[in-house]
């Protein structure tokens, strides 16, 4: 039984450890290959990937398992970066936050997808197990014949190619003979300030003072979303719901309830970002969410009905379409790729000492564990309002510029304090 226990949380966590691996390689593959090319490459490894797991039940091995989740990881990591660089690069400047929002409707998707089909009515059975785990290579399949129908993502093209022919060729076939232009001059301004600058690696990222604003933003946004409690919902959503003294029969089809609500939660947030802007949507996101996780404390309290409204409502109010958006938008293309590796390591990071940490404070706190997720999310709530900037509408040029603005303030205001407090010293002497 100790065996067996190892070999399944082998498995379960070897998931994430290729998808720390998928992350630390998509820069580089990203910034070499472009991200079209990366992504098809992608789909041909996610296809071998599922071919592992899929046969492994005929062939009785779980070595085939294990290559399978270690593959299919290292696939999610790169296509994390790949998929948000892609589609927001591709994407006209009006409708990039909806675009870039698309990453997260279809991991919330793939999750509600996941539910339904691990139902024990459907795949979710002793036989058909192997096939559920193989369901991603039909995907990858599909993105496999179409794809290459696609341009490659003209800022590409032409701020590392250098390829401009290539480069309006792309625009015209994305967005038209008459409505490139504006586009093509928002890409011919970041080029002119990163004129002379390579594609930066991790390293060379962490150092460049200039970019050390959107760092901190990026860190900020990607430690509110993993701390916030969305992580561990996600994980032991079962666990929460035998908290809540649910019965064990109907629990599966509740989590499917909660899958279905960040669904929608999801693709919500993409109707209106473009509308409202990313920031309001971020600070009120986790305004809202911290008052309806006091409500949940509550109605642990109480009852079981008004428990699962609390618990859905929470889901729903969750920013993470944005915030991917922000990080998309905040960074030229000579930081990106290099920045999205960064924030994938973060990524798993959190996702890993979530997943460890939240069995242990349930176990301390029992049903208050979520008090800790209202802390962050009321303090994440206040930092966003007073340092992220609005990137609705903004080229990356504009948005490049009020960073600098705003650390151009600061130092000023630095520089003022210093002169007042050596005046006032000068005269105390005097």
């Amino acid at each position: 039984q100790e065996t067996l226990t190892l070999f399944w949380s082998f498995i379960v966590s070897i998931y994430c450890i290729g998808g720390m691996i998928g992350s630390l390689c998509s820069g580089y593959l990203t910034a070499k290959y472009g991200k079209k090319k990366c992504l098809l490459i992608n789909d041909v490894v996610l296809i071998i990937a599922t071919l592992n797991t899929g046969f492994s039940r005929r062939a009785r091995s779980f070595e085939m398992i294990l290559i399978g989740r270690f593959l299919e990881g290292i696939c999610s990591g790169v296509y994390m970066n790949a998929h948000i660089q892609y589609a927001g690069e591709i994407s006209p400047k009006k409708l990039r936050g909806f675009v870039n929002v698309t990453s997260s409707v279809f991991l919330a998707l793939g999750k509600a997808v996941a539910r339904v089909l691990g139902l024990r009515d459907l795949l979710g059975t002793e036989d058909m197990w192997n096939v559920l785990l193989s369901f991603s290579g039909f995907v990858a399949l599909i993105q496999l014949l179409f794809l290459p129908f696609f341009p490659e993502s003209p800022p590409y093209l032409f701020l590392q190619k250098g390829d401009k022919d290539g480069c309006l060729k792309a625009m015209k076939q994305l967005w038209g003979e008459e409505n490139y232009h504006t586009e093509f001059d928002d890409i011919m301004k970041e080029k002119a300030i990163t004129k002379g600058t390579k594609i930066m690696n991790v390293i060379e990222v962490l150092k460049e003072p200039s970019v050390h604003p959107q760092l901190c933003t990026m860190l900020l946004l990607l430690l509110s979303l993993q701390l916030c409690g969305l992580s561990a919902i996600t994980f032991y959503t079962s666990e929460i719901f035998q908290t809540a003294n649910l019965h064990e029969s109907i629990i599966p089809y509740v989590a499917l309830g909660v899958a279905v609500c960040e669904l929608i939660s999801i693709i919500f947030c993409s109707s209106i970002i473009d509308r409202f802007g990313r920031r309001i949507l971020l600070w009120g996101g986790y305004l809202l969410m911290a008052l309806v996780l006091v409500l949940l404390e509550t109605s642990l309290l109480l009852s079981v009905t008004v428990f699962l409204i609390a618990f859905y409502v929470v889901v729903f109010f969750s920013p993470a379409g944005a915030v991917s958006s922000v990080m998309n938008e905040i960074f030229t293309l000579s930081a990106r790729s290099s920045a999205f590796v960064i924030s994938g390591i973060i990524i798993w990071l959190g996702l890993t000492f979530t997943g460890m940490i939240f069995p242990f404070a349930v176990m301390v706190l029992g049903p208050f564990c979520f008090l800790i997720f209202i802390a962050v999310l009321v303090v994440s709530s206040v930092l966003i309002y007073l340092f992220v900037p609005e990137t609705k509408g903004k080229s990356t040029f504009e948005i490049t510029e009020e960073f600098k603005t705003r650390r151009y303030k600061k130092k000023r205001h630095q520089t003022v304090e210093n002169n007042v407090t050596e005046e006032k010293i000068h005269c105390t002497k005097l």
